[in-house]
């Protein structure tokens, strides 16, 4: 006897699956059209930008709304540059740097490189604070040991990456840094009381939850004091009681992969773990990156069983369905009008040929003759939009005529109302940052979250010297501009850091893993 369809439909709305190669089989996409909520895209399935477009679109013949997520946190753990390396710095080096309006600027423009290839949702940033140098799946992922300066940083990267709009998972819930061994392979315990969880571990997941992120990634981790023998992924102390009712926590809860050994030994394998994770309060289950049609019916068949026989109540599957669903409105929702450059790291590309994102309604085509709401022009204006305020530097970086040169910024009088004449003009391409003096508008206030949006971070002063990319003898790269530091503190010495030109290709770990 076949499965109800409903209860089916409603089993596959809790899914992220995935599949191999650079095209989407026809499984993959009959499955997003009977409900599937999405797909995790890994380095297999990323061959060129093109083609990684025409996979997203042939997706989204499935169903316009299906979730299309990625691990791009760059450094170490990239999808899209996989064969070469990350053209974006990692979060070792932006905590290194401590500039969090960098961070912001960094992870915008990787948000904006995403939805430019139809790609909703980034499994990063990793919010982790790296208490344990002999971590061996955190390491430069984490933006380094200090958890306020982590905060900083992690709300920062989900700003930015949000104001792309493409939604942030903030990970590993409640904490992946004090680990020594890999949860890809086994369980690992972190045995601290709640106490120094709160102090240590989770002050960075406060901070994204403030800064408004859509998603919570769990971790695939022991902690006895609240979870027991088994993973936070299993535990409603932890996904539950810790994150939503004590830190407030209103979004998508998504699982590390299920196909990891710290969740698969602990559940008895992934369909049985899909189980308890759902009953613990998760609401998306990636189930991994070797996914098949037939393993994504067993597991659906396994919840939808549950259901039946009581392990699981149809009201918590609804519930977590609906989440998802929530968070894939979202993602169609159309973006504020933004300049290609406003994000500060140059070489951002465009969301979209048009200026939207691809099968999302309500995007703006841009072109001439489009009718829409302008900012500046008002409802029902015709013909194409008048050029930005500033000067508009041509692709290779510098003025025209003169490579490797930059624009200077051109004020409007309108720039001008209102602002003391010594303000800082944050954010323009071609010209020097301070670092440790912010005069950012991302936040206010005297409380936590506003000191943390604001990026009021003492101590470390750089200059920041844009490089341009262009010059004659070297290879024409697809990143932003490389930065070279020059640091007044002495903690890292003048030129020593060239973090956006990869000069070799990283580690598998990389491109294909489960670095999740």
């Amino acid at each position: 006897m076949g499965l109800d369809p409903g209860l089916r439909r409603l089993a596959l709305g809790t899914l992220l699956a995935a599949y191999p190669g650079p095209v989407p089989p026809d499984w993959a996409v009959d499955l997003v059209a009977d409900g599937l909520a999405g797909h995790t895209l890994f380095g297999t399935n990323i061959h060129q930008p093109a083609q990684v477009s025409a996979s997203t679109a042939a997706l989204r013949t499935g169903r316009a709304d299906v979730l299309i997520a990625i691990d791009e946190e760059g450094g170490d753990v990239t999808r899209l540059a996989h064969a070469t390396g990350s053209p974006y710095p990692g979060n070792a080096a932006l905590g290194a740097i401590g500039d969090v309006a960098l961070t912001r600027r960094v992870y915008q423009a990787i948000g904006a490189e995403l939805a430019g290839l139809g790609i909703t949702v980034d499994l990063a940033p990793t919010v982790d604070v790296n208490s344990a140098d002999d971590n061996p799946v955190i390491g430069t992922r984490s933006f380094g040991a200090d958890p306020v300066g982590v905060a900083a940083h992690a709300a920062a990267a989900t700003a930015g990456l949000q104001a792309a709009g493409v939604a942030a998972c903030a990970k590993h819930f409640p904490g992946h840094g004090a680990t020594v061994v890999d949860s890809h392979h086994e369980l690992p315990t972190v045995d601290v009381t709640p106490a120094v969880l709160r102090r240590r571990d989770l002050p960075p997941f406060a901070a994204v939850v403030a800064a408004g992120a859509k998603a919570v990634m769990t971790a695939h981790i022991r902690v006895p004091a609240l979870t027991g023998d088994g993973p936070a992924t299993f535990s409603r102390a932890v996904l539950v009681d810790l994150l939503r009712d004590e830190y407030g926590f209103d979004g998508v809860v998504i699982t590390d992969a299920l196909e990891m050994k710290g969740a698969a030994l602990a559940a008895g394998g992934v369909a049985p773990g899909a189980v308890l994770a759902l009953a613990a309060g998760a609401d998306l289950l990636c189930i991994g990156a070797r996914v098949d049609a037939g393993l994504v019916e067993r597991v659906v068949a396994e919840v939808v069983t549950a259901i039946g026989d009581g392990r699981l109540e149809r009201t918590r599957v609804e519930q977590a369905a609906g989440r998802a669903a929530e968070l894939a409105d979202w993602t169609r929702a159309p973006a504020a009008p933004r300049s290609p450059h406003r994000s500060g790291v140059r070489g951002s590309p465009p969301r979209h040929p048009g200026g939207g994102r691809p099968g999302r309604p309500g995007a703006s085509a841009g072109g001439a003759g489009a009718r829409g709401v302008h900012p500046r022009r008002g409802a029902g204006a015709v013909g194409p939009r008048p050029a930005p305020r500033r000067h508009r530097a041509d692709p290779g970086g510098g003025r025209r005529g003169r490579p490797g040169r930059s624009a200077p910024a051109r004020r409007h009088p309108a720039d001008r109302a209102g602002r003391s004449p010594s303000a800082p003009a944050a954010g323009r391409a071609g010209t020097d940052h301070r670092v440790g003096r912010h005069a950012s508008g991302d936040g206010g206030g005297d409380g936590l979250a506003g000191q943390l949006a604001a990026g009021r971070r003492p101590g470390l002063r750089h200059h920041l010297r844009r490089e341009p990319r262009e010059r004659p003898g070297r290879r024409r790269g697809t990143g932003p501009d490389r930065l070279t530091i020059i640091d007044e503190s002495d903690r890292i010495t003048p030129g020593q850091v060239h973090y956006w030109t990869p000069k070799r290709p990283r580690r598998k770990l990389a491109g294909s893993g489960l670095d999740t």
